[in-house]
């Protein structure tokens, strides 16, 4: 029995009671985090819908989805088992029954099981980002099933599962989070899939230079990478997974003794990798890319993910940064001199910055750890250069295993001609060809200006003019020429142009969103830092038919509501309508209109 105080009264608990309570604390805080690393999911799938055409959303947020649906159930029936072995048969001694994940305690087994899931999905999901816009979905969840079931598995076996010490972690290599049996699994397979698949239709041209193919949404590339960044704070925080536990010398912190440290890592490799990016693209670009830095905060995280629980602060900033500043640098030359078409750059913010952080972080690492103490911090110069050695044998085994592995799979899928959609299907989207769903039915609609309509301007009886639907007049006989007015105008100039025409006496109009070109100057735009040129400008159409209004008084309201005096302003065409006939009652010509 052990003696607690509460509140000056001391209470007799037995050291079973204890030991429930810590269960209890500890699996909620799994728990906790493990719901938080979940929500990644959807910015995972936010980012990458932002990254990829129009066209083609549907078909990643369904990817995402499928992504988590598959992966769980096989990571419960076969991925941990794979893990529980793989650890045993090459580390030092535990378990190698796959029925043994779950231990004496179903409750604490299983909730250990979905924490190590989410980490699983997490690598599976990163793949989706570089394939996007070309891959066939079955071969997608083909390769997601193995992934899920074998490739990451052996991965998580050789540094996290099934053995008191895994085979990687014998020869010194430590990865605390994830940044590369997650970070670096994903980007490294993402980049192998990408060059197996190749590149999509008019990524590069015959001579070997890119083109730049923007995604459709930067807003949800940056929301996207917000929501990641809430999440991981549970991938890295969550690690510290043993809030309290029970020595012979009472309750005392877990891994949660360290969790301040974990936290304030993360935070500012975050912060840092933004900064880093941002930096070089306003080297390379002369301006500070947008997607680049919400990338680079990504790549900053992934940098200090997997020496999270090693690195003192300092540390953090100085990985952040690089991780960050790598990105631009990467992306580039994965772009330009692999001819690899990685379309969320998941190669750059996943797999090199996960390289890079296990790599140099024994640079900054803490005092007292295994490895002794960092060759900067503290200006403490006792490191030993045979430390990097592990970090670099782990990662270059990992990437082996997994570039391997990842070419077997998309190699056999292409040379069954399962990989990849038809050119014609690449044309008019997956969203389309796959789903057989248009992700923005109304694209294109919700623009629409509606102010500037009739109803300022009273519709008379009182033997004033009235105003007909078609905003003519009535006249004696129906042989009035009917006219077509239609007007290419600026978006923003719209309800002026109606205000204009309802005082004509003309209000019925049609309105079309177009795009197009003419005497307003092209414009540059930039996507991840690549400069394309803008030659198509959005425009608004409007089509008038009128039949005893003269034309050119229509013409007139529509210029005057219309200009302002710049080029891109618009044109006005006037074309004869031959006939017209009212669908309701059959009316035809000045009638019908």
């Amino acid at each position: 029995m052990l003696d607690v105080a509460l509140d000056g009264v001391v209470l007799q608990a037995s050291e079973s009671d204890i030991e429930a309570l810590i269960n209890g604390i500890n699996m909620t805080w799994w728990l906790t985090v493990t719901f938080l690393i979940f929500f990644m999911h959807a910015g995972f799938a936010m980012l990458e819908a932002g990254q990829v055409r129009s066209k083609n959303v549907a078909n990643q947020l369904t990817k995402n989805m499928l992504t988590w649906a598959i992966g769980i159930l096989v990571f419960f029936v076969i991925g941990m088992g794979i893990s529980n072995n793989v650890g045993a048969l090459l580390g030092s001694g535990g378990e190698s029954s796959a029925l043994s994940m779950f231990g004496a305690d179903p409750s604490i087994g299983m909730t250990e099981w979905l924490f190590s899931a989410v980490f699983a999905m997490t690598a599976a999901t990163i793949v989706s980002g570089a394939v996007a816009g070309r891959a066939k979905l079955r071969a997608y969840l083909v390769y997601t099933f193995l992934l899920a079931a074998v490739i990451y598995p052996v991965v998580a076996g050789m540094v996290w599962y099934g053995a008191e010490e895994p085979l990687l972690v014998q020869f010194g290599f430590e990865d605390f989070a994830g940044g590369m049996v997650v970070h670096g699994v994903g980007g490294i397979a993402g980049l192998t899939a990408a060059w197996i698949l190749g590149s999509r239709i008019g990524r590069y041209n015959d001579d070997g230079t890119a083109n730049v193919i923007p995604g459709h949404s930067m807003t949800f590339a940056v929301l996207g990478t917000l929501i990641l960044c809430f999440g991981w704070f549970g991938f890295n925080v969550g690690t510290a997974a043993g809030v309290v536990e029970l020595t012979g010398d009472g309750v005392i912190l877990g891994d949660f003794a360290i969790v301040g440290r974990v936290a304030a890592v993360t935070a500012l490799g975050m912060g840092l990798g933004a900064i880093g990016a941002a930096t070089v693209s306003l080297g390379m670009n002369g301006k500070v890319d947008t997607l680049y830095v919400a990338n680079g905060m990504l790549a900053g995280l992934v940098g200090v993910t997997g020496p999270t629980n090693l690195i003192t602060p300092m540390g953090a900033i100085a990985i952040g940064f690089l991780a960050g500043a790598q990105l631009p640098l990467v992306f580039k030359f994965v772009e330009q001199k692999l001819k690899i078409d990685d379309v969320c750059a998941v190669f750059p913010v996943h797999g090199s910055a996960g390289m890079l952080g296990l790599i140099i972080y024994p640079l900054w690492s803490v005092e007292g750890t295994a490895i002794g103490d960092g060759l900067i911090a503290g200006g403490i110069l006792s490191i030993e250069a045979a430390q990097f050695g592990p970090q670099i044998l782990g990662v270059a085994v990992i990437t082996l295993w997994t570039v391997v592995a990842t070419a077997a799979v998309w190699g056999a899928l292409k040379a069954m001609g399962q990989a990849r959609v038809t050119p014609e299907h690449e044309h008019d989207g997956l969203d389309v060809t796959e789903h057989g769903v248009d992700t923005y039915p109304e694209f294109g609609q919700t623009d629409v200006i509606t102010d500037g309509g009739t109803d300022e301007y009273e519709i008379r009886t009182d033997g004033g003019r009235e105003i007909r639907t078609d905003g003519g007049e009535p006249v004696e006989n129906d042989e009035s020429e009917l006219k077509m007015i239609t007007a290419i105008i600026r978006p923003d100039r719209l309800g002026a142009v109606k205000k204009s025409l309802a005082e004509t006496g003309a209000p019925s109009l049609t309105v079309t969103n177009v795009s197009g070109r003419g005497s307003q100057p092209a414009k540059k735009g930039q996507w991840r830092g690549e400069e394309y040129t803008v030659d198509l400008h959005q425009k608004v159409k409007i089509e008038c038919v009128v039949a005893d209004i003269p034309a050119q008084d229509v013409v007139d309201a529509i210029r005057d509501g219309a200009n302002t005096g710049e080029p891109g302003d618009g044109k006005i065409f006037v074309l004869p309508v031959d006939d017209a006939c009212q669908v309701r009652t059959g009316k035809t010509g000045s009638d019908a209109v």
